[in-house]
């Protein structure tokens, strides 16, 4: 895949987003993409597309009904970011 990414790993292009290249994301960093995580990805891209804003953590984790912990324990760092990386979604703000 040839896909054009920034200089810190999120896509410059979010059309060029499927879930292929979420996965080939997610491997890149040494994850495995799973359902669970998937489904994430689905919910923030969906938030995105409705409010044109990246959710804060809090806001996403009472949307998908699972605690911050538990989404700090599936990512073990930056949820957000790591879900937006692999979404083809913006750096979330805060973000550094």
């Amino acid at each position: 895949m040839n896909l054009q990414l920034d200089n810190e790993g999120f896509l410059i292009n979010r059309d060029d987003w499927n879930e292929e290249v979420a996965r080939e994301l997610a491997s890149s960093e040494g994850y495995e993409m799973t359902d669970e995580i998937m489904g994430y990805i689905k919910e923030a891209r969906s938030m995105y597309d409705a409010d044109g804003v990246v959710p804060p953590i809090r806001k996403f984790a009472k949307s998908t009904d699972v605690s911050t912990k538990h989404l700090y324990d599936v990512f073990k760092k930056g949820p957000m970011k790591l879900i937006c990386k692999w979404g083809g979604l913006p750096k979330p703000t805060g973000c550094v």
